[in-house]
């Protein structure tokens, strides 16, 4: 029996690759191969696209190992509340999602031990995250000081965001200018184009967000993929600023 005219099996292959297209937003010429090539042109985005995410199926598993390890930890800090057990735990409650109740163990991770700046740089990703720019901003000021390379510039370009929406907007504007001179972080280069944007310099912006796009020509497949968030997010501020 030939399997991609069995209407079964193409159903199910075309099903599956819209599902992750939709999820995971390839580039849109993948879609008309999926509509147009039926269950044959969607089992060729499966093998080309889809089956490289298998990977990622691993995460879904560690989430139920991470819940029973986060369990354990909330009961060895009850014993042994040392700052390595907080951060552990902590990091994992950030996996999870789990920003606030995270926050919380660095702060009693920092209580007991001052000497590393990782700590404050993830205390103020947590801050992020539930748009306490304030309390981020006084992290990572203290992160950059002491390392201004710290996380490949990441936590230097995150300052800079963390500025700007704290209203301090000089200061902002001459971080970004200094990191993007070396950093290729596109998360980095994607907060500097919205800045831009927000104060009006939209020529600039678009430059910017053209940048990151650009990348895609000579990037390979596996950064790709996980650069497709910053493609989006760059794809429709251009379209927004040339609107």
């Amino acid at each position: 029996m030939n399997l991609f005219g069995n209407y079964s099996f193409g159903f199910i292959f075309v099903a599956i690759a819209v599902v992750h297209f939709i999820r995971r937003r390839p580039d849109n010429y993948w879609l008309w191969i999926i509509l147009m090539g039926g269950g044959l042109g969607a089992l060729v985005y499966i093998c080309a696209e889809v089956l490289p995410d298998l990977r990622l199926l691993r995460h879904s598993f560690q989430i139920f190992s991470h819940r029973k390890r986060i369990q354990q930890l909330k009961v060895i800090v009850l014993d042994n509340p040392a700052a390595g057990n907080y951060e552990e735990l902590a990091g994992l409650l950030m996996e999870q999602k789990k920003f606030a109740e995270a926050r919380e163990c660095y702060d009693k991770a920092i209580s007991l031990r001052t000497d590393s700046p990782d700590p404050f740089y993830r205390r103020a990703l947590c801050a992020l995250e539930l748009n306490d720019f304030a309390a981020a901003v006084a992290d990572l000021e203290r992160v950059v000081q002491k390392d201004p390379n710290y996380d490949y510039q990441r936590a230097a370009g995150l300052l800079a965001y963390a500025w700007a929406w704290n209203h301090q907007e000089a200061q902002a504007a001459g971080l970004f200018e200094q990191v993007t001179r070396t950093s290729t972080l596109s998360e980095t280069q994607f907060n500097y184009a919205n800045f831009l944007a927000a104060q009006g310099k939209t020529a600039e912006a678009r430059q910017w967000a053209q940048r990151i796009l650009a990348k895609k020509v000579t990037m390979p497949r596996y950064l790709k993929r996980r650069e497709r968030p910053w493609f989006r997010r760059s794809a429709a501020l251009l379209k927004r600023l040339t609107a």
